[in-house]
């Protein structure tokens, strides 16, 4: 019997262990179930007001840099499709000639038809005389000759358009599906501007206030180092100016110095007057485009986007810059910020996605972005790439 007592002791440790196991496990799971929800419930954290301003702010850079590739899209389509007409043309007058040639051809193949395609030594005989029958023949074979060769080069034509043609036909579709990708990205940027602005209307008037007060400090420090910039140029102005006034008087020029100073720089002053002459067309038609509203693609004149404006300012000065940021800050010489002259050009950020007007004493003419008008601002406001001064 104890050997039946030993037996059955193991197998009531086992009865009595299992339960237990059992619940510890149940209870691990409530636990970390438990544990998932609070996570899933907790809210995400709420953007500080400097995070809102930055992401605004990128979104607004990020328009214009998809901006200036539609800009550049569609300038390339527009100039891919004015190639395809012509192409098109050309080969309808070529088509044209070819079908005057057959034509022809076709004359000539049906007078021997009706001639009844006698063989040479007959013709010979049945001829007026000998030398009619060498004249006729001569005459023919040179004529076959042009005609076959006319028509060869006409093929030759048809084939080179009907190519160029295909070419140009799918460059123009990869072109066209490009700027539907470009849109399509555009429309991307809208969205994310269009979420920035629900997360703009979400904060409580408080954060709204913190908000307004972060953007008058920054239009604050950009205008404070706009006039600084204007207290440098000024003083070099003004310290050229004394220069001037001493090397004319080292001269001897005395009263005569507007005569003499006109003699001795008549190239250097006319190029000058020239450049003056533009920067003030150009300034002219800033100011009368302020308040005009700024959008993407439009080159005015009711509205315009950043390198809109400067392509139609410029334009009403007599010179032709190109359309897209990218392009306009290649042309013209570079000027250092320093030495900036109403009329240059400013643009901004690494991409080179904006550009404005400037007009002195640090501040610049400019359409800003989606849903603000063009207006005076610093050119400090924006970090600066470079400028330049078209000519």
């Amino acid at each position: 019997m104890p050997a039946l007592a030993s037996h059955r002791k193991p197998r009531t440790l086992v009865r009595n262990t299992g339960p237990a196991v059992g619940l510890t496990t149940a209870a691990l799971a409530s636990v970390t179930l438990l544990s998932t929800q609070s996570a899933l419930a907790a809210p995400a954290p709420k953007p500080s007001i400097e995070d809102v301003q930055k992401k605004v702010d990128d979104l607004y850079r990020q328009v214009g840099s998809a901006t200036q590739q539609y800009n550049q899209a569609k300038e390339a389509t527009t100039k891919q499709r004015s190639k395809v007409d012509t192409l098109l043309d050309d080969v309808a007058r070529r088509t044209e000639k070819l079908n005057e040639a057959r034509r022809t051809l076709g004359t000539y193949a049906a007078a021997q038809y009706r001639g009844g395609a006698l063989a040479p030594t007959a013709t010979f005989f049945l001829a007026d005389d000998p030398q009619s029958f060498f004249d006729q023949t001569h005459l023919m074979d040179r004529m076959t000759e042009r005609q076959t060769s006319a028509v060869s080069d006409f093929r030759t034509q048809q084939a080179k358009a009907s190519k160029q043609r295909a070419e140009a036909v799918a460059s123009l579709e990869t072109l066209t599906e490009s700027q539907a990708t470009l849109r399509t990205s555009k429309q991307n940027v809208q969205t994310k501007l269009s979420e920035a602005r629900s997360l703009l209307s979400k904060l409580t008037a408080e954060e709204k206030a913190r908000l307004a007060e972060l953007e008058r400090k920054k239009e604050a420090e950009a205008e404070r180092k706009a006039a600084e910039l204007a207290k440098k140029q000024a003083a070099a102005k003004a310290e050229a100016a004394r220069k001037a006034e001493e090397a004319a008087k080292e001269a001897g020029t005395g009263s005569g110095t507007d005569t003499g100073s006109g003699t001795g720089t008549g190239t250097g002053s006319g190029s000058d007057t020239d450049a003056s002459t533009k920067a003030e067309k150009v300034m002219a038609f800033a100011r009368a485009q302020l308040g005009k509203p700024y959008v993407w693609g439009a080159t005015g004149p009711a509205s315009y986007d950043c390198s809109g404006l400067t392509q139609a300012a410029w334009k009403a000065a007599g010179v032709d810059i190109p359309r897209t940021t990218w392009d306009q800050v290649n042309v013209g010489t570079r000027i250092a910020t320093a030495d900036l002259q109403p009329g240059d050009l400013v643009f901004f950020y690494d991409d080179i996605s904006h550009v404005g007007i400037y007009k002195g004493d640090g501040m610049m003419i400019h359409a800003p972005k989606p849903g603000a008008n063009v207006r005076e601002e610093s050119i400090f406001y924006m970090p600066i790439y470079g400028s330049v001064r078209p000519g």
